[in-house]
């Protein structure tokens, strides 16, 4: 018997979208084929990230700290 279905992967597991009619312990033989991604929802999110990136303030606008008030622990 075929039971084609959907199915995501996550930290070990297999699971199913939908219900699939088997007894409880049934053994099977699953057959696995990747739902590649398309190009263009990766471009999108590439994109976004980039967007993202560009908006961040990775910089201080005031003078750096010197080591010695880094490490002044008193």
């Amino acid at each position: 018997m075929t039971l084609p279905t959907e199915a995501i992967y996550t930290d070990g597991v297999l699971n199913a979208y939908s219900r699939v009619a088997l007894r409880d312990n049934q053994r099977v033989r699953p057959t696995v084929k990747t739902i590649d991604e398309t190009n263009v929802d990766r471009e999108a999110a590439i994109s976004r990230l980039k967007a993202g990136i560009a908006s961040m303030r990775f910089f201080s606008e005031e003078p750096l700290p010197s080591r010695e008030e880094l490490h002044d622990r008193r």
